[in-house]
């Protein structure tokens, strides 16, 4: 089966050499004891628990996978366990706010916890991120008396959460959503109706279970601008915090799934149960996106996690296979020139896509904690643009790599044994849930780039060319970075235009345009890297570090080009043929 090392040493590189996370500890106050030498403690010390006992679970929890038992949830043999485990040793609380029984630690550091998570046994991971995105949303929106209620069992994990959005009729059409809530008249609500697809829906491994609602009050507007989000505890909470009798909604099915089969995807149905409002009425789409862009980017890293995977055991397997003789008369199949291009191809998108990730997790961290309002708004900008890179580039790529280690073991490859098949199922629902990726790539287009007059996308320019002009005797790759950002900055011109005359071509190239964008990004992430490496006191680490950056310039940057030649291509015969005639 497949196995999983943590990457400790990538990851100290990544934080410590590029991308100096010391900045946290000095910068933030709230962040003062979060020195270096604390955070990558702390993952050293997570690092051991997620491979000795939750990593193990991965393919026995996809063979088993849930099941609907006497109306609740059964999870996988040994979860409930490593969620206690887990959940007691605090690893959930460690971002989370110190008035609700959390750490006060960098989000940072969590998302990094997260990642070897996610690369450890991704549907396991999914128990504590929804959790996660639970206690977030209602921390942004809820009353103090909904919080106390709540977020202290979230943080420490005695208590699970979700997020029910998705309608069987509605699709990514929350806007048609028909789950409604009546007013009680005491100041709960009767919430009725359907929800599909919900991610940790039902188990028996946390107490209760606490559900963030998307449903309609009566006599609110049509669309989106009628929703609102409501606290749907599975077991209702007494006023003295103890437990009180089960909440009405029962769980009709669970779904049997392509992969993720150790996460129990719940369809819910409400039959009266009792809700709170959480947020002013009619704001639920903005109430939930709190959550749902954190979720994005807690996607991309779940992409992550599954790269690494990927990466690590092709390359593992590549080494130690013996098959034919290649050119150079070794044995070993990792010296095949095509194996050594498809490993290459694994280690500079995953090098690359962490360096993006984490980054845009600390942007997250100064713009919700940096004392200076000015650069707390730089921050979020960061973060804005960033977000639909992260979650669809990780999450494509996942999928992309997945084939490769498959390709690589061959044969082997595509039979359970070794386990590389379980990512390639277990990646491609990452490129669907939170917004599939072409949605993601709307998001970019249609709103990023337009925010606030192309700020933006011209704090990356600005910032890459930053990079550019520093002394360093590097025009192996600056010069080509230099000109793919140069014309990812005219594209970048040329949809803001389009998108006034003809969204339709704009709509057409921004999967290709997103793409693009995140390979310009890697670009910039890979320059930092040769010079964050160049001093390394590992000579191997500098020379894997200088190799995988010369194939990325040499092999992937150019396709920057091409992507954007793609984006400004006219539409209008592909979009004026009749569906009939598909």
């Amino acid at each position: 089966m497949a196995t999983y090392k943590a990457p400790i040493r990538e990851i100290n590189f990544v934080l410590s050499d590029v991308l100096k996370v010391s900045s946290l500890s000095e910068s933030i106050p709230a962040f003062e004891d979060a020195t270096p030498d604390i955070l990558l403690g702390a993952v050293d010390e997570a690092a051991k628990l997620i491979e000795d006992k939750i990593a193990p679970l991965n393919a026995s929890g996809d063979a088993q996978g849930c099941e609907v038992v006497n109306g609740e949830v059964k999870v996988p043999d040994g979860f409930a366990e490593a969620y206690k485990l887990y959940s007691e040793a605090g690893w959930m609380s460690l971002c989370n706010s110190t008035d609700y029984e959390g750490q006060g630690l960098p989000y940072t550091l969590a998302k990094v916890v997260e990642e070897m998570l996610c690369s450890a046994n991704i549907a396991f991971s999914l128990y504590p991120g929804l959790t996660t995105g639970c206690f977030e949303a209602i921390n942004a929106n809820g009353s103090e008396e909904i919080k106390n209620t709540y977020l202290p069992k979230l943080s420490t994990g005695e208590w699970s959460g979700t997020m029910c959005i998705t309608e069987a009729h509605a699709g990514t059409d929350i806007g048609a959503a028909k789950t409604k809530a009546t007013d009680n008249g005491d100041g709960s609500y009767s919430i009725e109706g359907g929800k599909i697809f919900i991610t940790s829906g039902d188990h028996t491994m946390a107490d209760n279970i606490v559900h963030f609602v998307l449903a309609r009050l009566e006599g609110s507007p049509p669309g989106v601008k009628g929703l609102s989000t409501f606290v749907v505890p599975k077991y209702l909470v007494n006023a003295d915090g103890s437990l009180g009798e089960r909440n009405k909604f029962s769980i009709p099915a669970i779904e049997h799934k392509m992969g993720i089969n150790g996460s129990c995807t719940c369809q819910i149905q409400f039959e009266g149960a009792k809700g709170w409002l959480v947020g002013a009425p009619n704001t639920g789409v903005q109430n939930m996106f709190v959550m749902m862009n954190l979720a994005r980017i807690m996607v991309g890293y779940q992409g992550l996690g599954q790269c690494e995977l990927a990466t690590q055991n092709a390359i593992a397997y590549a080494i130690d296979r013996k098959q034919g003789t290649a050119f150079n008369g070794k044995p070993e199949i990792i010296e095949h020139p095509d194996v050594r291009r498809m490993l290459l191809t694994m280690k500079a998108t995953t090098e690359g896509a962490r360096v993006l990730a984490y980054e845009t997790a600390m942007y997250v961290d100064i713009s919700h904690h940096h004392p200076d309002a000015a650069v707390r708004e730089e921050a979020q900008d960061w973060v804005d643009l960033n977000t639909p890179l992260v979650k669809a580039y990780c999450t494509d790529s996942a999928v992309d790599l997945a084939s490769m280690a498959i390709q690589t073991y061959g044969g082997h490859g595509f039979i359970t044994e070794h386990g590389v098949e379980q990512i390639a199922r277990d990646s491609k629902i990452l490129c669907l849930y939170e917004g599939t990726n072409g949605i993601q790539a709307m998001d970019l287009v249609r709103r990023k780039l337009m925010m606030h007059d192309g700020r933006l996308a011209q704090r990356f320019f600005s910032a890459v060319r930053s990079e550019l002009n520093a002394d360093a005797p590097l025009g192996w790759i600056t010069h080509p970075l230099g000109r793919a950002v140069d014309e990812l900055e005219a594209t970048t011109k040329f949809l803001i235009e389009s998108f006034k005359s003809s969204p339709e071509v704009a709509g057409f190239g921004a999967v290709d345009f997103q793409r693009a964008f995140a390979l310009t990004y890697l670009g910039y992430n890979w320059l930092r890297m040769v010079k964050a490496s160049a001093e390394h006191a590992d000579a191997g680490f500098r020379e894997s570090k200088l190799a995988t950056a010369e194939f990325f310039v040499s092999r992937m940057l150019p396709h920057v080009h091409t992507l954007l030649a793609t984006v400004q291509a006219p539409v209008d015969k592909q979009m004026s043929l009749d569906a009939a005639n598909f």
